[in-house]
């Protein structure tokens, strides 16, 4: 089995070999992804919330098949609610618009594009990998850099023979 994953610096897919997650649910070893659901089960342009472990992340999946996941967690109000929002494009990023005050974030990074006049603040990304149709989730742990900037793109280009 292989693993497509995002490389952290490019963001550009790159297949590798022996690192593929564990398909059980559970962390691989050593290698921190986790298994969440099928690429069928994300509807596409619609949010999809999951618990792992005690984290509440939101699944997004694009109209050309890429599959991003954040925090559940809207930092401006600090309800549940992202996987809800509104899930877009502005000039060829992918946004989700959160239902609560309708603060607009980069899926690939986090960072907030319009505060609706409020200081910026940003949502954690974390890295998603397809590999055989399964979407796995790699947490990241500790706080997102106050700039938006984030270490790794939370999206994987569509595996082989997933529908775009």
């Amino acid at each position: 089995m292989t693993l497509l994953e995002t490389t952290p610096d490019a963001g550009t897919s790159a297949v590798t070999e022996g690192s593929t997650p564990a398909s059980t649910g559970q962390a691989a070893q050593g290698g921190g992804w986790i298994r969440v659901c099928r690429v069928d089960d994300l509807l596409v342009e619609r949010g999809a919330a999951a618990l792992l472990g005690d984290r509440q992340i939101a699944l997004f999946r694009t109209f050309d098949g890429r599959i991003f996941a954040t925090d559940q967690i809207d930092p401006f109000s600090g309800a549940a609610v992202l996987s809800r929002g509104i899930v877009g494009d502005r000039g060829g990023v992918p946004t989700v618009a959160s239902p609560m005050y309708k603060q607009v974030f980069d899926l690939r990074t986090g960072a907030c594009l319009d505060t609706q006049g409020k200081e910026p603040l940003t949502v954690a990304v974390h890295p998603v990998a397809v590999a055989e149709g399964d979407v796995f989730v790699k947490l990241v742990t500790g706080a997102v850099p106050a700039d938006g900037a984030h270490a790794a793109p939370a999206h994987a280009e569509p595996a082989e023979g997933d529908a775009r």
